[in-house]
């Protein structure tokens, strides 16, 4: 018995060896798994998006009414404080420029860092967190109480749907705003209140967004859209037969959602400056 508990004691690091690995195995493959149920989730919410039937007049009431709340409210402030932003960075970007003798990149510069990166991010990031995260974790809750209470329910067509519509036209409308509102700003800060400078000012914005840079403009903006529309509502569906508290459920989704998001950043960056 001496020299088999012996063995046992020299073999511990080998089997501690093992259980690390297959422990690392589990983690990596039930982060997998969790991405296919999210893909798999999106890609029905994807098929009900472009089917008619989604759109019945009753259906298209609860569109409108959530498009209404996602883009509504959070329109004037959103707008208000990103021209406030923008005001501030690109007073501080042309004050650098023009101490550096720079004048002629500060255009560039400010349309590049603001309208291309900053903004789509700043607005997918305020919707997220203004309306898809809520709105998940008031599914999460819904459902849950009804699967406890022993409901049958279908919440794809019509709460699940009509929230991740609403999140995408908030994403592209905030964004398209703020982008506008940003452009404008950069023109009366470079060449004031006159319509002197507006021939040299469409030829460096329409030099800056050539078609491969445009397209990847609107890939990246579409993209954060469908992230913080489709990822807080996959994980809390995912979740919701489960154990699992409702902070975690929404501390997941939001784990998930910047992760996704960064890579996309990191995505446009390598397109646009390669």
């Amino acid at each position: 018995m001496r020299r088999v508990h012996g063995r046992g004691c020299a073999m511990k690091p080998a089997c501690t060896r093992q259980s690390d690995s297959r422990r690392l195995l589990r983690q990596v493959l039930y982060r997998w798994f969790s991405w296919w149920e999210v893909l798999f989730i999106g890609a029905q919410l994807m098929v009900l998006a472009f089917s008619p039937s989604s759109y019945r007049k009753e259906p298209r009431a609860t569109v409108l009414q959530q498009i209404y709340l996602a883009a509504g409210p959070s329109l004037p402030g959103f707008t208000i404080l990103m021209a406030i932003f923008n005001v501030v960075v690109i007073r501080i970007m042309v004050v650098t420029a023009f101490a550096y003798g720079l004048s002629s990149f500060a255009l560039q510069a400010i349309v590049r860092v603001l309208v291309l990166e900053l903004i789509p991010l700043v607005a997918a990031l305020y919707v997220a967190i203004n309306y898809s995260v809520p709105g998940a974790s008031e599914i999460y809750a819904t459902e849950w109480h009804s699967r406890a209470a022993g409901a049958v329910r279908h919440p794809l067509s019509y709460e699940v749907l009509p929230r991740v519509i609403a999140s995408v036209f908030a994403v592209l409308l905030l964004a398209a705003v703020s982008c506008i509102v940003s452009l404008l700003l950069a023109y009366v800060a470079i060449y004031g209140f006159t319509l002197a400078g507006a021939p040299a000012y469409n030829r460096a914005v329409g030099h800056i967004f050539d078609p491969a840079v445009t397209l990847i403009f609107v890939l990246k903006t579409g993209l954060f859209a469908l992230s913080v529309a489709v990822l807080p509502v996959a994980n809390a569906l995912r979740h919701f037969a489960s154990t699992a508290s409702r902070t975690r459920v929404e501390l997941r989704g939001l784990m998930q959602m910047f992760s996704l998001l960064f890579l996309i950043e990191i995505a446009s960056l390598v397109g646009n400056y390669q």
